[in-house]
């Protein structure tokens, strides 16, 4: 299905962002709201075919609200200027890794996944899997299907070695990771094709065992 109508309301908005005319084109907002959860549907059932921990959940659990939290902003525009779902087993509330989708006009739209700035707990348990099990990890992240979707794993990093381990450590250069992540931008044309939800599945799939893997780690 085409998403033109998403891509034009997000296009308005990014000139228009400001409560009054949100308010003036609320029923806009709302045709394109629904055809994205339509589209959020489709996706998260192409999503279960590979991964039963996705099984049961409901499509609006994934779905990002529009509204900005703007406390601790310099930034007071009300509202987001993309559509975004993010889908794990429990919905977006909950942490661990997951597939994101991000839907933004001008060639801003990306699908992504792994875990962004994982709490300190989080992060030592992830660092020590990595550490224990370094072949499976690198196995992940060598991948053919991995780098041709991503290239390599990507996220900030610390500069120097993390307390604990040592330099000559040969996971050295994802122990240092401070957020583990994988992304591939996506052009707007590429939602032009009808059936662009099966196109992008093959994108999430290739990041599932890194998401396998990370999820274990936390749990």
């Amino acid at each position: 299905m085409h998403i033109n109508p998403i891509f034009d309301f997000l296009t308005a908005l990014a000139q228009n962002n400001h409560k009054a005319w949100f308010d003036e084109n609320r029923k806009t907002y709302e045709q394109a709201k629904k055809l994205f959860e339509g589209e959020i549907t489709t996706l998260l059932e192409g999503l279960q075919g590979f991964d039963e921990g996705l099984w049961g959940l409901e499509p609006k659990k994934c779905m990002f609200r529009i509204n900005r939290d703007v406390r601790f902003s310099k930034d007071k525009s009300p509202y987001k200027l993309n559509f975004g779902g993010f889908f794990q087993k429990g919905g977006k509330k909950v942490a661990g890794a997951g597939y994101y989708l991000h839907i933004q006009p001008a060639g801003e739209s990306f699908v992504a996944g792994g875990i962004y700035a994982p709490q300190p707990p989080e992060l030592a348990k992830i660092r020590q899997e990595i550490d224990y099990n370094f072949a499976e990890f690198s196995g992940i992240v060598t991948a053919e299907s991995f780098k041709n979707a991503f290239g390599t794993l990507q996220g900030e990093k610390v500069k120097g070695t993390p307390k604990g381990y040592q330099a000559d450590n040969p996971a050295l250069a994802y122990l240092q990771h401070k957020s583990l992540v994988v992304w591939r931008k996506l052009p707007d044309s590429f939602f032009s094709q009808d059936d662009w939800t099966k196109q992008v599945l093959p994108y999430f799939e290739a990041m599932k065992p890194l998401q396998d893997f990370l999820n274990r780690a936390i749990q």
